[in-house]
């Protein structure tokens, strides 16, 4: 099984995207070491991620030398109800690539998305957007689209906390075995938890920039982590 990334994807060439496995993370803020856990687990198996970018970090400026990309997350979610004036779309995404020029990709916290937002993403020059969140459950065979204006369209099918809320039980070999376009999303900060509970991410939010402490909330059981670290062996072998 190859392991991709979101800004290869190219609608025109099946073999870009058909028969691969995309592993994305949405840092959502998280601590370095926290974003470091994941890497390490990353790097043991030798597979690539895209990281969704929604702040600047040291490890994030480092991640594309290990063959991982960047893309952004930014958060236009305040935005949606503020009626002052100053920071506005354009002035997220502005930073956002400030830091990262070399992104291509974008995936919106919470996947907050409009016509507005599209616009403004391609005056910056990215190529893929991934905000169309379609679960597996729905038996669809999902496959990347270019839109008119020559973004291309990136849905994904699995969600780390979305897992948990659905209540999976089902083996992750059964979702690898979906025919189409396969593209995961976890939380860096889910994997470190080993989240199976979103009460135990709640709970613990006063302490997500304190890894030393954190680390004693991890979940003992089967969570989130366990659940990467079972795909990454799962699909090495395949």
């Amino acid at each position: 099984m190859d392991y991709g990334l979101i800004s290869s994807i190219n609608t025109e060439n099946i073999n870009t995207w058909e028969n691969k496995i995309f592993l994305t993370f949405d840092i959502d803020w998280a601590h370095d070491e926290v974003i470091e856990d994941t890497l390490d687990l990353l790097s043991h198996y030798k597979v690539p991620g895209t990281f969704f970018a929604t702040h600047d970090s040291p490890v994030l400026r480092n991640v594309i030398k290990d063959k991982h990309e960047l893309g952004i997350h930014p958060n236009f979610n305040d935005l949606i109800n503020s009626t002052s004036v100053g920071e506005n779309a354009d002035y997220r995404l502005k930073y956002l690539l400030e830091l990262f020029p070399y992104a291509k990709s974008i995936r919106s916290h919470s996947t907050t998305w409009s016509g507005v937002i599209q616009e403004l993403v391609l005056k910056y020059g990215l190529t893929h957007e991934s905000n169309t969140f379609i679960p597996w459950q729905s038996n669809m065979s999902l496959k990347p689209w270019k839109l008119w204006n020559e973004l291309t369209r990136v849905p994904y099918f699995w969600e780390d906390d979305v897992a948990i809320l659905f209540k999976e039980t089902n083996s992750l070999s059964s979702i690898l075995k979906l025919p189409g376009l396969r593209v995961f999303d976890f939380h860096p900060i889910h994997v470190f938890l080993n989240t199976e509970s979103l009460n135990r991410y709640e709970r613990t939010r006063h302490l997500h920039q304190n890894p030393k402490e954190l680390i004693k909330h991890r979940f003992e059981g089967h969570g989130t982590r366990s659940k990467l670290i079972e795909f990454l062996e799962m699909a090495h072998s395949l």
